[in-house]
């Protein structure tokens, strides 16, 4: 079965506990997204779960398709919620990052290669926050997320983003396997969007 582009999961999460592991967050420094030429602004990065063992900032931040073991960081270590979000997804949960786009900052129109759940892997979005001015579009239209909402994005396909709001938009993302658990849930979401 071919899936939708975009599906939002059954799944919610509270905004406000969300906030607060930001906020418990706030003395660490954020990594600048290392490929400068998809964007322009501030896109910034904070590691959840990385590949096991590394150290440095940019390896812990990179989507690594060749990385086996991961490992939750020391910054999730510390943000109780942000660890029963990363539970609540029945599968193997590879990299997890905080992924952040300042006011006035866009990411330019590319493509993340083979992440969809076709190609057995799925990149799931939830907002931690977000503002009216943040236009997410894929395959040339946008997609409305809110915070605490969690999101399949097949990003092997064209996207971009553009925060023209006065709020950073933060978004979790978590890079999962997909295994019965998850493809069931998106056949589910499928069936019901058909019916």
């Amino acid at each position: 079965m071919a899936f939708p582009d975009r599906l939002q999961l059954p799944l919610s999460f509270d905004p406000a506990r969300l906030r607060r592991d930001l906020d418990k967050l706030s003395s660490i420094d954020w990594t600048a997204h290392f490929v400068r030429q998809n964007y322009e602004g501030d896109w910034s990065v904070i590691p959840l779960r990385s590949p096991a063992g590394e150290t440095h900032p940019i390896r812990m931040i990179y989507s690594d398709p060749t990385a086996t073991v991961f490992e939750d960081t020391p910054m999730l270590g510390s943000c109780g919620y942000f660890r029963e979000v990363v539970t609540a997804f029945a599968c193997e949960v590879r990299g997890v990052r905080l992924m952040k786009l300042t006011p006035g900052s866009i990411i330019k129109e590319h493509t993340d290669l083979d992440l969809g759940v076709e190609n057995g892997a799925a990149r799931i979005h939830v907002p931690v926050t977000t503002n009216p001015g943040v236009e997410f579009r894929l395959n040339g239209a946008t997609v409305e997320m809110r915070a605490g909402e969690a999101w399949y994005l097949r990003l092997a396909d064209p996207h971009s983003v553009a925060n023209r709001g006065a709020e950073d938009r933060v978004h979790m993302v978590l890079d999962l396997v997909a295994n019965p658990w998850l493809e069931g849930l998106f056949h589910g979401i499928a069936e019901q969007s058909v019916a």
